[in-house]
């Protein structure tokens, strides 16, 4: 799961949380939130849980931040 490391960034921005706080309050290091951030690794249900309620992120965001390219795919094998 690729997680759109743009809009994540922003909104840590918007809610006053660098990347390097995020990665202390769900409990992984900075390399770690990285891997997982490019998708070499996958967040686990409780770091997203974690990350959702941290950034107060509502639904549409959560989606758009961490499952827009899973579901776009889906879409495209729908169409196909």
């Amino acid at each position: 799961m690729a997680t759109n490391i743009p809009e994540l960034k922003a909104e840590c921005v918007r809610r006053g949380v660098t990347l390097e706080e995020l990665a202390s309050r769900i409990g992984i290091n900075n390399a770690t939130l990285y891997r997982k951030m490019t998708g070499k690794s996958e967040f686990s249900r409780n770091e997203l849980q974690a990350i959702r309620d941290i950034l107060y992120l509502n639904d549409e965001q959560f989606l758009h931040i961490f499952f827009e390219n899973k579901l776009a795919k889906m879409q495209e094998k729908k169409s196909a």
